[in-house]
């Protein structure tokens, strides 16, 4: 007989993709699916009410809070995630609050779906993942990942990768305090406090809970900080006894982080490390008065500060006995920027007549070193609301909107430095924080201007019906997003160069040498010698609106020849829109206009057997990939890089798991998966490419944890293995495989100090002390060597905790 324990604490119980644990959690009408699956099904399996055993006709994987709670205190949920296969979670540390990269089947984060209890949390500009603004996970529930696939009713506007989806907890229907403190290696501290109200008002009224965690360590390599402060709080109200009821959730994350600098293949094998300078020379003059060159690869200007919050409301009402309908309203709100400097002359062109004098020395003769963040300002609504109607008891027609609108402002607000080299204010010279410079114009002086609006309406729906006494379950699906993108480039663009490469002024451009310039573009004569030089050729501002929607059906089948097995199929289609910040990259519109989404077909084909102390699992799945996207030069004009399509991307691989638990103490659990990928098209302006592999992604790996009871005590160890990979489009370099356990006892202590749910927990984060290459960045078409984030060495920490 399964024990409680191997059901909600043990990797096999949190890591159940295609073998159980159904998790549709993301949506409130998804979470419905999820909570009344015996109504599609007929049959569900309750495991002491921790797992669900999965019925749904996609690969799926789920983690609990049993789970999350044995791993490192504070870290992102993604790491947690790593065990399951086909996923793959580079952390740029052992701690998790300094970012990483993910990837599904071969996808790149920015193709990825990331939402909290339904709301998209990808970037709106560049639909990036930023893994260290996570939830707290001591206030997630539960988090599931569909491989290649989305939820019906997903607000994404890049899943063709899959999607992540986590769930806050409940408020406790119990008055209760939680403390956690942790410490560890590299001066980590981080304390966690939780209060639940219980009802408030009598047995039938609201619950609620707030929760505040403070985190700050030291870089395991070279100079910098990590400083993170979260805010977080829930108000939950049932309607009655049928399930229905209205939350609003607060979350509030900041971070100041400095960045951990990269490294190539060369150096790690050489066994060097480069860091960023830990002081910064500076000659005297007032504030800004830097030397030119100094103060660059001072690690107080290699920040990532970010203010980032949401709101998130959550509703079921039921109208009739047979239809339901939910309503999620959410808001959220960015605020961040990558740190930097530039050298500037106070004459600069930009600033106009008489230059601007940067340092206040009286004259105009100087070149000053300024702080030149880019900052990102994003103001977020969306809804996701459903209605659901029980057709009969084995059958369920949901019809979905979505809508998502994000007003996304980047600006780069020039700022000053003081005497040690740091900013006057993390957020540069934006309105509201440091002081900023005035161009002779009037003008705010910056290297960046433009704002996007990016949205999104989205209708969906889904059948969900079983037939022959729950033998075949039929799932019939279609979302039809129409997407748009105002652009508002306020700037001129550097042509050839990225798309926050821009010149910001008043000043008229020179009259061109039309032979020299292309038709549409501009020309400053920086160097004043008459000369067009390509870095002097500009696109002016412009404004445009782009739009793009499509039909999107899935579809999947279950078939359970005999008891406790199931084989399942499913096909689904998902799209990719550009991305905000690569259509600014076209410089003008005609080039805007020109890129087209990417598109996906995944098939899955599963097998699962969920009986007794066995849960097995096996998939094979092929993904169809088109129109990738890439930004690499124009071959028809060398001088330009921009976003473009460059063909087609065949991916295909098997997954496997299968977890056993001989005795109520000992649960084992094992992963392994296969990955490939095919270019089907020659790299842009090369005559290699076709038949390449993406880069990045290890084609084998393979992930074990083994967790052993044994009275008051709990220990768990956990390794994952990671293939080689290829570290440019090239294929011409390869990432070393490698293997990271880590470890992990919890001491009961309940029973000891009379007071349940104290307990004393080490964790040990790459046991063995692993040398390796964490995370690969990639930009555009690459054939030079890669820029590696360095795997965290041997970390410790000791956490107590206690509930009251």
């Amino acid at each position: 007989m399964f024990s409680k324990k191997f059901l909600s604490g043990a990797a096999l119980t949190a890591l159940s993709m295609s073998m159980a644990a159904t998790a549709h959690a993301q949506s409130t009408a998804s979470q419905i699916e999820e909570e009344e699956v015996i109504v599609v099904t007929g049959q569900r399996t309750n495991m002491e009410g921790t797992l669900v055993a999965e019925q749904a006709p996609r690969a799926r994987a789920t983690i609990t809070e049993d789970y999350l709670e044995t791993q490192q205190s504070g870290q992102t949920v993604l790491q947690s995630l790593n065990l399951i296969p086909g996923v793959q979670f580079d952390n740029n540390d052992a701690y998790g609050s300094s970012g990483g990269n993910l990837t599904i089947r071969g996808f790149d984060g920015a193709r990825i779906s990331l939402t909290f209890d339904g709301v998209p949390l990808n970037d709106t500009g560049n639909y990036a993942i930023y893994s260290n603004q996570q939830l707290d996970p001591e206030l997630i529930t539960r988090a599931n990942v569909n491989m290649g696939t989305t939820e019906v009713d997903s607000p994404t506007a890049s899943a063709v990768g899959g999607t992540v989806n986590y769930v806050t907890v409940r408020p406790d229907d119990d008055f209760g305090v939680i403390a956690q403190g942790t410490a560890g290696s590299d001066n980590f501290g981080r304390l966690f406090l939780q209060l639940d109200t219980g009802h408030l008002f009598g047995e039938t009224g609201p619950t609620a809970f707030g929760a505040v965690s403070y985190t700050e360590y030291d870089h395991f390599v070279g100079p910098g900080t990590i400083q993170k402060a979260q805010y977080n709080a829930r108000f939950y109200q049932d309607l009655g006894d049928n399930g229905d009821f209205v939350s609003v959730s607060f979350h509030y994350n900041e971070n100041r982080n400095n960045f951990y600098r990269g490294l190539n293949l060369a150096q790690f094998n050489a066994g060097t490390t480069p860091v960023y300078d830990s002081t910064c020379t500076t000659v005297a003059g007032g504030p800004g008065a830097q030397a030119a060159a100094a103060c660059s690869n001072y690690i107080g200007v290699r920040i990532n500060p970010s203010n980032t919050g949401n709101i998130r409301g959550q509703g079921r009402f039921t109208l009739s006995d047979s239809l339901t309908l939910t309503v999620d309203p959410s808001y959220q709100f960015v605020r961040a920027n990558g740190g930097g400097t530039e050298s500037v002359s106070e004459t600069n062109r930009r600033l106009g007549p008489g230059g601007v004098d940067f340092n206040g020395d009286g004259d105009t003769l100087d070149t000053v070193l300024l702080y030149s963040p880019s900052n990102t300002t994003t103001n977020r609504y969306g809804i996701t609301s459903s209605l659901i109607w029980d057709i009969t008891d084995t059958q369920r027609l949901r019809v979905g909107y979505t809508y998502d609108y994000g007003r996304h402002r980047q600006t780069g607000e020039y700022s000053t430095l003081n005497a040690m080299g740091d900013p006057s204010d993390v957020f540069g010279g934006r309105e509201g924080f440091g002081p900023r410079f005035i161009t002779a114009y009037g003008d705010v002086f910056q290297k960046r201007d433009r704002s996007s609006i990016a949205s999104l309406s989205q209708w969906s729906a889904e059948y969900r019906g079983d037939f022959a006494d729950d033998r075949f379950t039929v799932v019939l699906g279609v979302r039809i997003p129409e997407f748009e993108r105002e652009l508002l480039q306020r700037c001129y663009s550097q042509a050839g160069s990225t798309s926050s490469t821009q010149f910001c002024t008043d000043s008229a451009p020179n009259v061109p040498p039309p032979a020299t310039v292309p038709a549409g573009f501009v020309w400053f004569d920086l160097n004043t010698n008459g000369t067009v030089q390509t870095s002097e050729i500009y696109a002016p501002p412009f404004t445009t609106t782009v739009e793009y929607s499509d039909v999107l059906p899935n579809v999947g089948f279950v078939y359970r020849p005999a008891e406790n097995h199931q084989i399942f199929l499913s096909y689904a289609e998902g799209l990719s829109a550009p991305r905000t910040d690569d259509l600014y990259g076209g410089n003008t519109v005609a080039e805007v206009q020109r890129v087209e989404p990417e598109t996906s077909q995944a098939y899955d084909l599963g097998y699962r057997y969920q009986a007794g102390n066995l849960l097995a699992g096996a998939t094979l799945w092929y993904n169809q990939f088109q129109n990738r996207i890439i930004r690499s030069v124009d071959p028809d004009d060398p001088t330009f890089a921009i976003a473009r399509n460059v063909g087609a991307v065949d991916l295909w691989g098997a997954e496997f798991q299968v977890g056993w638990q001989p005795n109520d103490a000992l649960t084992l659990y094992g992963s392994a998966a296969y990955t490939m990928s095919e270019l089907q098209n020659n790299l842009p302006g090369q005559v290699v490419g076709q038949g390449n592999e993406l880069p990045g992604q290890a084609n084998w790996t393979y992930a074990a944890r083994a967790e052993y009871e044994v009275g008051a005590f709990t220990l768990g160890l956990q390794g994952k293995y990671n293939g080689e990979r290829y570290a440019n489009d090239f294929n011409t370099e390869v990432a070393p495989d490698y293997v990271v356990v880590d470890f992990d006892a919890r001491w009961d202590l309940g029973t000891l100090l009379r007071n349940e749910g104290t307990y004393l927990q080490l964790n040990v984060t790459n046991l063995f002390d692993e040398e390796y290459l964490g995370a690969i960045s990639f930009f555009g078409v690459n054939n030079g060597t890669g820029s590696y984030s360095l795997g965290a060495p041997q970390t410790l920490t000791l956490t107590l905790r206690a509930e009251f």
